[in-house]
């Protein structure tokens, strides 16, 4: 989300569209991780205590999971930072200074996912709609409909997955399914990750949503393919209407269809 990100399709809507569906009168809750280029003073973040202190298990391994939050003053909401040490703190969001892909983002997503997951069961708030975006959120679809399906929390809530042009173009290590296991989800059910490329994972996204936006030009085929076979409801993408803004309303007839 911009401010805290450059300006991107993805930065740009993370922005704008929370601040648009709560003016339409609906409670909305923010996250995305705590990249360590943010400024933690300049952006008046601050550590939740109380939703702080969990350990996320991944290949074994604890993994502590810190909650902070800051407020967009100009627009009325507050975002939620998913922060790790060892996963958030670099200076770069997914490849490092000389544009090599990071060997542990298929990790990174993992713990963003859950770490989302968890948060939202700590704040006790039901969402009727959980929108996804960008490649970092696309386990949590997979997460929802398995490891959380029996969970009151998420019950009732509803899946839309927005598709841009950020799939990574570099394959994630071996193993991606199998380390994505958890509770009731099983290696066999992202078997998509068995070749793991964004490619592949946006496929297990789109597996497990109840609504897909298309939000980019010239998304693959084969993901717009995928959409199809599935029989899912897709907002096709629409170039003057993300430009001026009219998405918004678009978006929150598309939560209401869902």
């Amino acid at each position: 989300m911009c401010p805290y990100l450059p300006e991107s399709p993805v930065s740009t809507v993370a922005r704008y569209l929370p601040q648009g569906i709560q003016e339409r009168k609906k409670e909305i809750r923010s996250f995305m991780p705590r990249y360590g280029f943010i400024n933690e003073r300049k952006n008046q973040l601050h550590e939740v205590i109380r939703l702080s202190g969990m350990n996320i298990i991944i290949s074994d391994v604890d993994h502590p999971l810190v909650i902070k939050v800051a407020s967009i003053s100009s627009a009325r909401i507050q975002v939620y930072f998913i922060d790790n040490e060892d996963y958030f703190r670099r200076k770069q969001t997914f490849c490092d200074e000389d544009g090599n892909f990071f060997e542990d983002n298929d990790e990174r997503a993992i713990f963003f996912a859950r770490g989302v997951l968890e948060t939202v069961k700590k704040l006790r708030w039901a969402p009727d709609v959980i929108h996804c975006q960008g490649w970092i959120s696309h386990l949590v679809p997979a997460y929802l409909k398995k490891a959380y399906k029996d969970d009151p929390i998420f019950s009732s809530g509803k899946i839309v997955l927005s598709l841009y042009n950020d799939l990574p173009e570099s394959h994630f290590r071996p193993g991606f399914s199998a380390k994505a296991a958890f509770g009731g989800l099983t290696p066999e059910d992202v078997k998509f990750l068995d070749k793991p490329d964004g490619i592949n994972l946006a496929k297990t996204a789109i597996q497990y949503a109840d609504g897909v936006i298309l939000s980019a030009p010239d998304l693959p085929a084969t993901l717009t393919r995928y959409c199809k076979t599935l029989k899912l409801p897709v907002l096709p993408y629409d170039a003057a209407m993300m430009e001026n803004g009219s998405y918004i309303d678009a978006y929150d007839a598309f939560y209401d269809k869902i």
